[in-house]
């Protein structure tokens, strides 16, 4: 496992994920800049049909920090995440963040994600479920489906996580290039849940700090109710596949 001399200063990317974020996006993108001058970041556009690819390139030509990955369609959260992970890795980033578009995810408190990142963490989830952290505008439906999400992926995967589903992160490069990212093809939370669970699984130091998480005021919410299903039914998949590994192996075969 490499790891970064303290001296040298961490290269980050920001991935941001978008479709159909023409409102959002340059309100999002000019307060992370504000809190996190240092960083650069890559606007990954599912071919929206509103323009926010148009609008990703006209930010990319005023700020040479701001990159634009143009995908061929919409085909989830995941893939797009993916994408932009082999972009930051191809490029020597040392740090790669996931954030939100539509500003749910809080820009002032990347740098202390970014900080417990540089202070050894291997993944840093930004939580909601831990002291300090909370929501704003959910309806108690909303929250009661992420709290129990959660719960549900700790029982059957056996990580210690408060917010399993979260979906503000920093990851080290070398947690990335470890984990075999092309066999993940999961979604939305089940994404985010899948990702943990390598994480913790291969052995990588996971730290949670606490975020106030706000409801988007512009756009449309992209979670629906297929997307919840998909995660459930794959959090049960793995981890009695999990519970079946161990025990073959505790068999001898």
């Amino acid at each position: 496992m490499t790891r970064l001399p303290a001296s040298r200063r961490d290269r980050t990317l920001v991935v941001m994920p978008t479709y159909n974020e023409l409102e959002s996006l340059p309100r999002t993108v000019g307060r992370l800049l504000e809190a996190c001058p240092d960083v650069d970041i890559l606007i990954t556009d599912d071919n929206s049909p509103d323009g926010t690819g148009d609008l990703a390139d006209r930010l990319a030509a005023e700020d040479p920090r701001i990159n634009v990955l143009h995908r061929a369609g919409k085909e989830g959260l995941g893939a797009a995440y993916r994408a932009g992970f082999a972009w930051a890795l191809e490029r020597g980033y040392d740090l790669i963040v996931e954030m939100d578009a539509d500003g749910s995810h809080p820009p002032e408190t990347l740098p202390l994600m970014l900080r417990a990142a540089r202070d050894g963490a291997d993944l840093v989830i930004g939580s909601r479920w831990v002291h300090g952290g909370g929501v704003v505008n959910w309806p108690l439906s909303r929250q009661a489906i992420s709290r129990c999400g959660s719960a549900v992926s700790r029982l059957f995967l056996g990580v210690a996580v408060r917010d399993v589903t979260a979906g503000f992160r920093v990851y080290q490069a070398h947690v990335l290039r470890a984990l075999d990212l092309a066999n993940v093809d999961s979604v939305g939370y089940g994404f985010q849940v899948d990702m943990t669970f390598r994480t913790a699984r291969a052995g990588f130091r996971i730290v949670e700090v606490p975020i106030t998480f706000a409801e988007r005021e512009l756009g449309v919410s992209k979670m629906s109710g297929s997307i919840v299903k998909e995660a459930g039914i794959s959090v049960v998949r793995w981890g009695l596949t999990a519970r079946w590994q161990t025990l073959r192996t505790k068999l001898g075969r």
